[in-house]
């Protein structure tokens, strides 16, 4: 059984959604970030020192085994879990282009939006810092946007973990209110939270005002 520790109004809301698409059996263990902070609880220290979500607990791997990182999450789920689904074949060059995608989520393209919120709450302080970190997400958008021009997904033809992955790209860009620049990126996450697994997951996770 895999468990997964789930941050309300975080990354780990697409962890939930790919377990749906494989329909993986798994547990929920619920987080709740502080109303002020918005920072994860305590509780989350005590299942990985960084207290960070997601985490998952894959209690059949020869003893437990914890897994951290979006990335690694996904990865380790398919290859172990996902009985061929998911992923394009190895051999392939598709293979290649979804192991870009599912390290350039986190690697690059969420930086420049992070510091867009952290930088942000600075007020005036950080203005100097602004006029490089708007460049940035708008290269990093329209990197995304132009990748998915005349496609309904980002890899071969039907739905990977690159897309689940890159998922939460176009959520924080919404929710900046950014999106409406870039169509296809738009599109395209329509199209994902259409998808029966995604509001499955959603309903088990509660609130994500991202998804919104």
């Amino acid at each position: 059984m895999l468990k997964v520790h789930h941050l309300n109004e975080s990354r780990s809301q697409r962890i939930l959604w790919l377990l749906e698409e494989l329909q993986v059996p798994y547990e929920i263990v619920f987080h709740t970030r502080d109303p002020k902070t918005r920072l994860a609880p305590p509780s989350l220290t005590d299942v990985h020192p960084l207290g960070k979500s997601p985490v998952i607990v894959d209690e059949g791997a020869g003893g437990d085994l914890t897994v951290i990182e979006s990335g690694a999450i996904i990865d380790y789920v398919i290859r172990r879990h996902g009985g061929g689904r998911l992923a394009p074949d190895p051999a392939t060059a598709d293979y290649d282009r979804y192991q870009q995608w599912l390290h350039y989520a986190e690697g690059s393209a969420m930086l420049p939006l992070m510091l867009n919120m952290y930088v942000g709450r600075l007020g005036e302080g950080g203005a100097p810092l602004q006029p490089r970190i708007q460049s940035e997400i708008a290269n990093h958008l329209a990197f995304v946007n132009d990748s998915l021009a005349g496609r309904q997904v980002l890899v071969g033809d039907h739905l990977t973990g690159a897309d689940i992955q890159m998922s939460f790209v176009p959520e924080v860009a919404k929710a900046m209110g950014k999106l409406a620049e870039y169509p296809h990126m738009a599109a395209w996450i329509e199209r994902m939270h259409a998808r029966p697994a995604w509001k499955t997951a959603l309903d088990k996770s509660g609130p994500y005002a991202l998804g919104a």
